[in-house]
C-alpha cells in the first residue's frame, strides 16, 4: 500500500525557515519522480519543486532561490528546506510521489499518481 506522511510544517514569522519532510512508502520506486505543492485557501494548488529520477530539480518562480528540494533514496525521505519565508508562502504543503522518472513541468506535481495528508505552513508579517 502507498503511502507518504508529511512532517515539519508550523507557524514561523516573515524571513524565518523551516524544513518539511516526507516519509515514502517502500511500495513507491526510490527513484521515481518526488515533489512538493502548496495549497492556500480560495486558491488553487501550485507545484512548488520537484526532483526526478536523475535528481534533477524544478521550482515555482514564486521560490526559486528559496526553497531547496532534496531526497535520501536509501530512507525513502524527501525534504524542502524553505528559507526566507514570506506570508504569500503561506498554505498546506503536500508531498507527492508518481510513477515516473522524469516530470515535464512543475505544473504536473499537484497531479501526481499519490499525495499525503498535507502539513500547514503559516507564515506571519
Amino acid at each position: 500500500q502507498v503511502h507518504l506522511q508529511e512532517s515539519g510544517g508550523g507557524s514561523v514569522e516573515s524571513g524565518g525557515s523551516l524544513t518539511l519532510s516526507c516519509v515514502t512508502s517502500e511500495s513507491i520506486g526510490s527513484d521515481f519522480c518526488r515533489g512538493w505543492f502548496r495549497q492556500a485557501p480560495g486558491k488553487e494548488r501550485e507545484g512548488v519543486a520537484v526532483i526526478d529520477g536523475d535528481g534533477s530539480t524544478k521550482y515555482a518562480d514564486s521560490v526559486k532561490g528559496r526553497f531547496i528540494i532534496s531526497r535520501d533514496n536509501a530512507k525513502n525521505i524527501l525534504y524542502l528546506q524553505m528559507n526566507s519565508l514570506k506570508p504569500e508562502d503561506t498554505a498546506v504543503y503536500y508531498c507527492a510521489a508518481d510513477s515516473a522518472y522524469y516530470t515535464r513541468s512543475i505544473d504536473t506535481v499537484p497531479d501526481f499518481d499519490y499525495a499525503g495528508q498535507g502539513t500547514q505552513v503559516t507564515v506571519s508579517s
